[in-house]
C-alpha cells in the first residue's frame, strides 16, 4: 500500500512538473542578451539586458510570468530570428545590441489589419485610457486656472491606454517596479536600469482580445462583493450617531434600498491636539459607542467604509499610538508629543499600520477603505513608487491576506496596473453639466486601461447650490455607472438626501434607485465577465464596432454590459424635455426602455427625453435577469425576474456566488437562459443551475416577463398549462413559474394569435406621458372634467391590467384616441360656480407640448 501511495505521489508531482514546463515553454528565443517570450498570440514580450541576466521577478505591471500554451513558430536562422504568431511576425537581428529600428521589426499576420512596427514609431490613434483624479476639474477642464503656473495647459493630461487604432501598442516595464519573493510581496527596485522589457500587443481592431491578452500578464480585474453594486450613501458632514440613524430609517421610510454607508473625515478627531486630516481615534462626542454604531448598521443590512487621510502619519495623540510605537520598536516619551511619520515603502512600518491602528478597527466592523491621499505623489525613499499605487496594493494585498471576505478599497488611480486594486475614487469635480458629460466618456475610457469600477460624486462635488434637475440627470446615470454612490462637499446646501426634493424629482430619484437594485443580476453577472475577459461594465462602442465612425465620435454612448445601450443626458431640459442625437449601431434593432420603442439599428435618430425618462437601449430579443424589490443586495435567495425583449432571439449566462467570500475563481453557479421565437411562438429556457458555492440556495422563484406582449392563446410550463398575468405598465406578459429547484431546467412555452397587433411603437410612454399631463392639468384647471376619450386614455394601464383579454380593442382604440387627441381637448370643459366652460387655447396647448405631441 505504501509503495502505490509513494507511485502516486510521484506521478502527481511529475503531473505537476510537466504542466509547469508547459506553462514555461513560451519562451520562443534566448541567446546571451536577448529573450523573446510568446504571451499571447497578441502579446510577444521582448528583453534585452547587456549581462543576459533577464527579470523573472512579477513586475508592478506584469504579476504573471507564466502563461498558457500557445501556437507559434520559430525561424532561426543565420544572423536572424523571426518569432510568428497568429497576429504578428517579429524579427530580430542576432548580436545587434539593444532594441532599435534598425534591428527589431514587427509586422501584422496576414488577414489582420495591416500595420507594421519598429521601434521609435509613435502611435497616432491611441483611444486613451485614464487620469489619476477629478479632483478640482470641470469636464476636463482645470476650474482654478489662478493656481496654474502662466502658460500651463488646463486641460487634463488623460494617459494613453491600450487600445489605438493603429492596431498594436507598446507597454514598455523597462523602468517599472518590481515585486520581491517574499511572503509578501514588497517594492523592489531593478537592479539594472539600462535593460529593455517591452510587450509588443498586435490586435488589429479585435479591442476585446487585446484587453483579455493583457489580462494574461497583467493579471485579471478582481470581482467585487455584490453588495458593491448597490446603493452607497456619502457626503463631507460632520455627522452624529444620532442623525446616522435618522438617515437610515429615512431611507426605510420612503422604501429606498441602500447597501454601503460611507462615513467621511469627521468620524474621527479633527481639532488640532486631537487630530486633523489624519486621524485614527473615533470622536467620542459625536459616536459615543462605534461598534453600538456599527452594529446597527449591520443590523440594517448595511457595508461601512471609514475615509482616511494617511499622511500625516501617528500621532502621540491617537489611541492605537503606543501599539504602533512598540511596533516600530520605539519607547516613546509622551512629553515629547512625537509622531511616527508616514513611510509607505517600509515593510515594518506598513505592517504595524495595518495590525494596529486599521485591523482594530476593522474587527469592529469597518468593511473595507476609502483612501484618500492628498499629499505628495511619490515615496520619499523610492522617488518612482507612486504612493497612491502602492497604497491601493498594500492595503488591498493586506486585505486578502487576513480576511475571509473579499478585499475591496476606494482610491484614485495609480497607474498600469492598478485595475487589480479596485474601486476608484474620482475625487471631488465641479457640479455642472460640463462635468457630468465629460464623466460619461471618462467612465467608459477608462476600460481601455481594464479601470472599469470608477465611483463618482453622483451630482458633483463643489457647488454653492443642488439643482435637482442636474442632480437626478446625475443619479440616472449613476444607475448605469459601475458604482453608485452620492457625494458632496461640506455645505448646508449640497444635501442629496432624495427625499429633499419636491414630488417631481424625489419620484425619479426613488425610481431610478430601485432600477439599479432591478438590474442587480445582470450587472453581476458582468462584472464576473469583466472578471474572466477583462471587459468592463461599462464601455465604450468602438469594442463591438471598430469600424464605425460613429462609434468613435458619439463619445458619451457607451455599453453598459453585452445588452444595453446607454445615451446619456447631459443637458437640462428645454420646455419639459431634452432632446440628443443618438446613434444606434447595425447588426440588431434596439429597444427603448422607457418608452417602449422598437428602432432600427445603423442609424441615428433625434429623440426626446422627459425627466423621468432616459436613453436606455437593450438589443433586441434580449433576455435579461432582473430582481424585484430589494432591502440591499446582501442576500442571494432573491427572486429573478427574467425579462424578455421584443424583436428577436437571445441568450445570457446568469452568474451568481457567495456574493462576498475568495472562492469565486472555483466556487460559483451559472444559469443558461435562452428565448426563441418561431412564429407565433416563444419558447423561453431557464436552463438547470450548473455549479456550486457556499451558502447556495437549492430553490428560487422566477417569474418571466415578456416585454410589449399581446395576450397569448396558451402558456405552459415543462409541459404543464399554466396562468398568467399581465402589466399594463410595460405591457408585459407576466408567467409565475410554478417549478422553484433551481437544479431543474424549466422550458415556457406561449403560443400567440397567428395575427396580432404591434406594441413597440411608443406606447409605454404615450401612456405614461398621457398620465402625467393628466394629473398636472387638473392643477392648473381644477375644475376640469375629464371626458370619457380622456379618461381612459388616462387610465389604459390600468384597464388593461384589470382586462387583459382587452387589450387588443383597448389598444386600438387609444391609438384612434391619440390620432385626435386635439379634438378630444377641444371638446374638454371644466364645471365651476359659474357652469361649464371650454379648455382655453393655452391650456390645451400646453398639455400637447407636455406630452410631445405633433400636430
Amino acid at each position: 500500500m505504501k509503495n502505490v501511495f509513494a507511485t502516486l505521489i510521484f506521478l502527481l508531482i511529475l503531473s505537476v512538473s510537466a504542466q509547469a514546463q508547459e506553462m514555461a515553454s513560451n519562451v520562443a528565443y534566448k541567446d546571451s542578451t536577448v529573450r523573446f517570450t510568446v504571451v499571447t498570440d497578441g502579446v510577444i514580450r521582448m528583453e534585452w539586458a547587456s549581462d543576459g541576466r533577464f527579470t523573472d521577478n512579477p513586475s508592478f505591471i506584469a504579476v504573471n510570468r507564466t502563461y498558457p500554451h500557445v501556437d507559434y513558430k520559430v525561424r532561426s536562422s543565420g544572423s536572424t530570428v523571426e518569432i510568428t504568431t497568429a497576429k504578428m511576425k517579429m524579427k530580430y537581428k542576432k548580436g545587434s545590441g539593444k532594441f532599435t529600428a534598425d534591428n527589431l521589426s514587427v509586422v501584422s499576420a496576414k488577414g489582420m489589419l495591416p500595420f507594421s512596427w519598429k521601434p521609435g514609431k509613435k502611435q497616432q490613434g491611441n483611444l486613451k485610457g485614464t487620469y489619476r483624479t477629478l479632483d478640482a476639474y470641470e469636464g476636463d477642464q482645470y476650474y482654478y486656472k489662478e493656481d496654474l503656473a502662466e502658460g500651463e495647459d488646463p486641460t487634463m493630461p488623460i494617459e494613453d491606454g491600450l487600445l489605438a487604432t493603429d492596431g498594436w501598442t507598446l507597454v514598455d516595464d523597462s523602468q517599472g517596479l518590481l515585486f520581491d519573493r517574499s511572503d509578501w510581496p514588497w517594492v523592489e527596485q531593478r537592479s539594472d536600469t539600462t535593460v529593455q522589457d517591452w510587450y509588443f500587443m498586435a490586435y488589429g481592431h479585435d479591442y476585446k482580445a487585446a484587453l483579455k491578452d493583457f489580462t494574461v500578464f497583467a493579471g485579471k480585474v478582481p470581482l467585487p462583493p455584490r453588495y458593491a453594486f448597490g446603493y452607497w450613501w456619502s457626503r463631507y458632514w460632520c455627522y452624529t450617531d444620532n442623525e446616522l440613524r435618522d438617515l437610515v430609517r429615512n431611507f426605510r421610510t420612503h422604501d429606498i434600498p441602500l447597501d454601503v454607508m460611507v462615513i467621511d473625515m469627521d468620524w474621527h478627531y479633527t481639532d488640532p491636539g486631537r487630530g486633523g486630516w489624519t486621524g485614527f481615534t473615533w470622536n467620542r462626542g459625536l459616536f459615543p459607542d462605534p461598534a453600538g454604531l456599527l452594529g446597527y448598521l449591520k443590523q440594517e443590512g448595511m457595508q461601512v467604509t471609514l475615509n482616511l487621510h494617511p499622511a500625516d502619519g501617528v500621532a502621540w495623540f491617537e489611541k492605537q499610538y503606543p501599539e504602533m510605537a512598540e511596533w516600530m520598536g520605539a519607547n516613546p516619551d509622551p512629553a515629547e508629543k512625537d509622531t511616527i511619520k508616514w513611510a509607505g515603502s517600509d515593510k515594518r512600518f506598513m505592517s504595524g499600520w495595518y495590525n494596529t491602528v486599521l485591523r482594530p478597527l476593522e474587527k469592529m466592523g469597518i468593511d473595507f477603505w476609502w483612501l484618500d491621499w492628498q499629499q505628495e505623489l511619490n515615496d520619499a525613499k523610492i522617488p518612482n513608487l507612486s504612493n497612491t499605487w502602492w497604497l491601493n496594493y498594500s492595503t488591498f494585498s493586506d486585505m486578502q491576506r487576513n480576511r475571509s471576505t473579499r478585499p475591496m478599497l476606494y482610491h484614485r488611480w495609480g497607474g498600469l496596473g492598478n485595475h487589480r486594486y479596485q474601486i476608484g475614487f474620482s475625487g471631488d469635480a465641479v457640479t455642472s453639466w460640463k462635468s457630468l458629460d465629460f464623466q460619461t466618456w471618462f467612465n467608459a475610457t477608462a476600460s481601455n486601461v481594464l479601470y472599469g469600477y470608477w465611483s463618482h460624486d453622483l451630482g458633483g462635488h463643489y457647488g454653492d447650490t443642488i439643482n435637482p434637475e442636474l442632480l437626478t440627470r446625475w443619479m440616472q446615470f449613476g444607475a448605469v455607472s459601475p458604482i453608485m454612490r452620492t457625494h458632496a462637499t461640506k455645505s448646508g446646501k449640497q444635501d442629496k438626501e432624495p427625499w429633499r426634493f419636491g414630488k417631481k424629482y424625489f419620484e425619479v430619484l426613488r425610481s431610478t434607485v430601485l432600477q439599479r437594485y432591478r438590474l442587480a443580476p445582470y450587472i453581476y453577472s458582468m462584472a464576473r465577465k469583466t472578471h474572466e475577459e477583462g471587459l468592463s461594465l461599462c464601455r465604450p462602442l468602438y469594442y463591438d464596432h471598430p469600424e464605425n465612425k460613429e462609434s468613435y465620435s458619439f463619445k458619451s454612448e457607451y455599453m453598459f454590459g453585452d445588452q444595453m445601450l446607454v445615451a446619456p443626458v447631459t443637458a437640462p431640459t428645454k420646455d419639459g424635455y431634452t432632446t440628443l442625437e443618438v446613434w444606434l449601431p447595425s447588426g440588431n434593432e434596439w429597444y427603448e426602455w422607457h418608452t417602449g420603442t422598437l428602432l432600427k439599428g445603423g442609424q441615428t435618430v433625434q429623440r426626446s427625453f422627459a425627466i423621468d425618462e432616459y436613453p436606455l437601449y437593450f438589443k433586441a430579443g434580449s433576455i435579461i435577469p432582473m430582481y424585484g424589490k430589494v432591502e440591499n443586495l446582501r442576500k442571494n435567495d432573491e427572486p429573478v425576474e427574467i425579462v424578455v425583449v421584443p424583436g428577436g432571439d437571445g441568450s445570457f449566462e446568469m452568474y451568481e456566488d457567495n456574493g462576498n467570500d475568495k472562492e469565486y475563481e472555483r466556487n460559483f453557479a451559472t444559469t443558461t437562459l435562452v428565448s426563441v421565437r418561431n412564429g407565433n411562438e416563444l419558447t423561453v429556457t431557464i436552463g438547470a443551475r450548473r455549479g456550486t458555492y457556499s451558502g447556495m440556495p437549492e430553490t428560487r422563484n422566477f417569474t418571466l416577463s415578456v416585454l410589449a406582449s399581446v395576450i397569448p392563446e396558451t402558456v405552459s410550463v415543462n409541459g404543464e398549462s399554466t396562468s398568467y398575468r399581465y402589466d399594463g405598465d410595460e405591457l408585459a406578459l407576466v408567467i409565475d413559474i410554478p417549478v422553484t429547484d433551481c437544479g431543474l431546467e424549466k422550458v415556457i412555452q406561449i403560443t400567440y394569435p397567428a395575427s396580432a397587433i404591434d406594441l413597440t411603437d411608443g406606447l409605454t410612454g404615450k401612456f405614461r406621458r398621457i398620465r402625467k399631463a393628466v394629473y398636472e392639468l387638473k392643477y392648473r384647471w381644477p375644475g376640469v372634467q375629464l371626458n370619457d376619450d380622456m379618461s381612459r386614455m388616462e387610465s389604459i394601464n390600468r384597464e388593461v391590467t384589470y382586462d387583459p383579454e382587452r387589450l387588443t380593442p383597448c389598444i386600438e382604440r387609444f391609438r384612434t384616441n391619440y390620432d385626435n387627441l386635439p379634438g378630444i381637448l377641444d371638446k374638454q370643459t371644466a364645471w365651476s360656480w359659474r357652469g361649464t366652460a371650454p379648455i382655453n387655447a393655452d391650456d390645451r396647448q400646453w398639455f400637447l407640448n407636455f406630452i410631445r405631441y405633433k400636430e
